[in-house]
């Protein structure tokens, strides 16, 4: 089965090239002004055309109003929607109608009785990005290099369209694959060498690391 692969709160080139390279089939872009990963729609317009026709451009907001989020698919024209906030399915249903676009939702994930807001969005949502919840009074809603109890996705029926999030890197990312069997990944702190600073390296390591899991599953 194809693995997709998302590298999330790029900035520069570099970090995009290096996700390219490892053969990234998504790219992240953050516009959440409390994270250190965010990014102007100026900047992420021209490094999402970097990656035009090699992976899919993924804006992500959190609890976006109508002004932020049509400046942003206006001046980045991303492939998908990632919506990361407390968004409601007809929150969803509405800005998949207006923009036309694939709208990925996040869900937070702590224990097995989070997992039952999939429902919801279930038929709504083109597909799901779980996540570890944050601590209580956390500023992001990811991106906080803690991971969470991958075997409860195991309950998830197989038709489920996710990527797993949540303080995945090159050391743990043989186990997380092994136990949880996700469609995707999407990983942003555990390739970054300092809060929103990408290592080109540490993306590499990543990429290596997905490479050998999946080579001794074979």
């Amino acid at each position: 089965m194809k693995l997709d692969i998302k590298i999330c709160g790029l900035k520069t080139e570099n970090a995009v090239a290096a996700a390219l390279d490892g053969g990234a089939s998504h790219v992240g872009f953050i516009f959440f002004a409390k994270s250190p990963r965010n990014v102007t729609i100026e900047n992420a317009a021209r490094l999402r055309q970097v990656a035009q026709g090699r992976a899919k451009a993924v804006a992500v907001t959190v609890d976006a109003d109508d002004t932020t989020l049509e400046r942003i698919i206006e001046g980045m024209k991303p492939d998908i929607l990632q919506l990361h906030g407390h968004e409601e399915p007809a929150r969803v249903e509405e800005l998949k109608a207006r923009y036309r676009i694939p709208v990925m939702k996040a869900i937070s994930v702590r224990e097995m009785r989070d997992l039952e807001a999939l429902s919801a969005y279930q038929g709504v949502a083109d597909s799901f990005l779980l996540d570890a919840k944050p601590s209580p009074g956390a500023d992001l809603p990811g991106g906080n290099g803690v991971p969470f109890d991958w075997s409860l996705l195991a309950s998830l029926d197989g038709e489920v369209d996710y990527m797993l999030s949540g303080g995945l890197n090159a050391a743990n990312i043989g186990d997380a694959l092994s136990i949880a069997n996700p469609r995707g990944i999407d990983v942003s702190s555990g390739v970054e060498r300092a809060p929103g600073e990408k290592d080109p390296d540490l993306i590499r390591a990543f990429f290596s690391a997905v490479q050998a899991a999946r080579s001794k599953r074979k």
